[in-house]
């Protein structure tokens, strides 16, 4: 065959590999926009392989990039006001994970805190994400995609600082000031709040005054247990950039 036909070929060849998105892996760019130090968390699924790691230390203005493998699934989130005692213990005064270091070895999240939630690589080969505040809320973050195929790949998040204006019976303050706004499921334990007991289907668990303090201010978040339908995104062979304390944005 023809040198130059031979060259060709392996051009061809090379350009359309270089189009083609390997899903073995995922990468979360983990960003922090706040104007103080943030100790990312983060929990594994079960059944699935640990993404490292668990925790660490970002600075204002840093980034860390991890990369997940196929099929994970779990959450991230920050922990805020954090520091370690006389013997060495580390704790967080928000979103502390009790693991007593800095990474959480398998522990989740105390509420209040803000979640980013991921299963990679699910039904149809599309990802599921979302941000959800069932749990409370610390720190506004945004969820963006990154070179995603299809399944809509929306952005997500919940960008505004809710702590000033949180309801007095959910607020968590530390001094004068709030750090976090609790869920009223957590605040009050009431079974028509966390939509369990008689409560525990989406027919008989509505939206509270409390969910909808959230779901106003942050219209793509989860605000409480059955709030699927517009909180739930797709997307196919992504990745992700996660940013803690964002500027206002619409897309």
């Amino acid at each position: 065959m023809d040198r130059s036909l031979i060259s060709a070929s392996l051009l061809t060849l090379l350009l359309s590999l270089s189009s083609f998105h390997f899903v073995d892996s995922t990468t979360f760019k983990i960003v922090n926009k706040c104007r103080h130090t943030i100790w990312p968390g983060i929990l594994t699924g079960a059944n699935r392989t640990v993404l490292t790691p668990t925790g660490f230390t970002l600075e204002p203005g840093k980034s860390r990039t991890l990369t997940a493998p196929k099929s994970w699934s779990g959450r991230l989130w920050a922990r805020t006001l954090c520091s370690h005692d006389s013997s060495g213990k580390f704790s967080c005064a928000t979103a502390d994970c009790g693991s007593g270091m800095v990474e959480c070895a398998g522990a989740g999240a105390i509420p209040p805190a803000t979640l980013a939630e991921f299963t990679l690589n699910g039904d149809q080969g599309l990802d599921f994400y979302d941000v959800s505040l069932v749990d409370g809320y610390n720190l506004p973050i945004l969820v963006i995609t990154v070179g995603g195929t299809s399944g809509g790949c929306s952005s997500t998040g919940c960008l505004v600082d809710l702590n000033g204006g949180c309801p007095a019976d959910l607020r968590v303050a530390s001094g004068n000031l709030g750090v976090a706004c609790r869920s009223a499921c957590e605040a009050f334990g009431d079974p028509q709040y966390c939509c369990s007991e008689g409560f525990s289907t989406p027919d008989t668990c509505q939206p509270s005054v409390y969910s909808q303090f959230f779901k106003h201010a942050c219209p793509r978040s989860y605000s409480y247990a059955y709030d699927d339908k517009t909180s739930t995104f797709t997307c196919a062979a992504a990745d992700y950039l996660i940013i803690f304390c964002p500027l206002p944005y619409t897309r």
